[in-house]
């Protein structure tokens, strides 16, 4: 497959100012120069753009810029070629289908990038962070992407990976040569004393974990409560604008309706639920049901309760179901007559959606449960996908068992078979070794040209 020349639209479908083709492979430069009327692209420098048009069967195609990039200092390390259209779909369409007549082949989904990771120049974290740079949609996200892409992670996994490599050359060099005076003596309690920093390090990587979930992929926040308290004004002032229909009617909320929004840098989720309550009627069964399974997969429940209203029974039974949650409850509508009275030692943010009171203290309270300001000084390294958790949880796994074999009094050639799993689950993280398949799946959920 590397010795395909392949080819794709780099940019969005659509109508736009300008589209560019993106061609890699050892016949990128060959096939391109056949179509293109200006200088001879095999004859110009590397990382040079040419002025010309393309050409098909003596007719015009369209008049383009040509950026040549010759291996093996580009995207793929393979020579790159980038062909600066017009955007028009037609035009984009006719040059591409030129290319694929020309000898290209139609690029998969992420290829490109497929092709920089098997060749060496970048590793498996870093392509991970180029689709999550793609769909980024806050600072915050963008950060962790960048940080990951330049091979912040990929320094600290491999730091730790070389770490026990060295840690296996002594046990393997005192087993193998006990005779040498002017080796390190490798006992267990040396081992076990390195095993213990390295399990420091690693658990770190994965309780900061949250955080990286927190900074890609944002706080699912579900606004929760009975009919007709407010929750689905409540997310219209949030978000600032009508995303919910509001009406004086009870159960006028079927269905989930999501809104986000930008606190911190980081994305929220806002997601406003059907009111909550028993019903005979089915189809607001289905959305209660929904509500609370909603409630169950949150980072954050905000229960929303009317002030002009008495605190009810089925209140007191939300507020049992989420007090293992992190939640806040919002008492809505302060601008009526206060007939709530809350249970014993719950604290509320009191507000209303007519004159705005109190969303800035509900956004403050987020911030604060979530330590959202402090998240927005660190600096992005974190584990932020659940393939590389996995891994990073696998490695504690091993390394705890090497540590409870030292303390079972096994030998430390027992050891070593722990550390070198370990090893081998930090080298998959980093793409050194893999599985077919999973790359292939790994890829496929990026866009064509990328």
């Amino acid at each position: 497959m590397m010795e395909d020349t392949i080819c794709a639209v780099s940019t969005a479908v659509g109508v736009g100012g300008i589209a560019i083709i993106r061609v890699s492979g050892p016949k990128s430069i060959e096939i391109v120069d056949s179509i293109f009327k200006g200088k001879s692209l095999a004859d110009v420098a590397s990382h040079t753009i040419h002025y010309g048009h393309i050409f098909w069967k003596n007719m015009v195609i369209d008049e383009v810029l040509v950026s040549v990039m010759r291996a093996p200092k580009t995207y793929t390390t393979e020579d790159v070629v980038e062909i600066n259209i017009h955007g028009g779909v037609a035009v984009t369409n006719k040059v591409l289908s030129i290319l694929l007549a020309c000898g290209c082949r139609q690029a998969l989904p992420g290829e490109f990038t497929k092709r920089a990771f098997l060749n060496g120049r970048i590793d498996l974290t870093q392509a991970e962070a180029v689709g999550d740079l793609l769909s980024a949609e806050s600072e915050n996200a963008r950060g962790l992407s960048i940080n990951q892409l330049t091979g912040k992670l990929s320094l600290i996994i491999t730091t730790l990976k070389n770490q026990l490599l060295e840690l296996e050359s002594k046990i393997e060099v005192n087993i193998d040569y006990p005779e040498y005076e002017d080796i390190e003596d490798m006992t267990v309690s040396k081992v076990y004393d390195e095993l213990k920093l390295l399990f420091v390090d690693i658990q770190r990587l994965i309780s900061e974990s949250n955080n990286g979930k927190i900074v890609k992929s944002g706080l699912n926040v579900a606004i929760i409560g009975r009919p007709n308290v407010g929750k689905s004004s409540i997310l219209n002032a949030l978000l600032e604008e009508d995303k919910a229909i509001v009406t004086d009617i009870e159960g006028t909320t079927r269905d989930i309706v999501e809104g986000k929004m930008i606190l911190n840098g980081n994305v929220i989720n806002f997601i406003d639920t059907a009111g909550i309550r028993e019903t005979e009627d089915v189809v607001e069964r289905i959305g209660v049901d929904k509500s609370l399974k909603t409630l169950e997969g949150a980072d954050l429940a905000i229960l929303v309760l009317n002030n002009g209203e008495a605190f009810t029974k089925e209140e007191e039974q939300l507020l049992e179901k989420i007090k293992e949650k992190r939640h806040i409850v919002f008492v809505n509508k302060d601008d009526l007559e206060g007939k709530l009275i809350l249970p014993n030692g719950v604290e509320a943010v009191y507000g209303n959606t007519v004159e705005r009171d109190g969303l800035e203290a509900l956004k403050k309270r987020i911030i604060s449960l979530f330590e959202l300001e402090e998240l927005s000084k660190k600096d992005f390294t974190y584990i932020s996908n659940a393939r590389q958790l996995a891994l990073i949880e696998q490695v504690k796994t091993s390394i705890d068992n090497a540590m409870k074999a030292i303390e079972e009094g096994m030998p430390v050639d027992v050891v070593a078979i722990d550390l070198s799993e370990a090893r081998t689950k930090l080298g998959e993280i980093l793409g050194d070794v893999y599985d077919e398949e999973l790359i292939d799946e790994l890829f496929s959920r990026f866009c064509l040209g990328k």
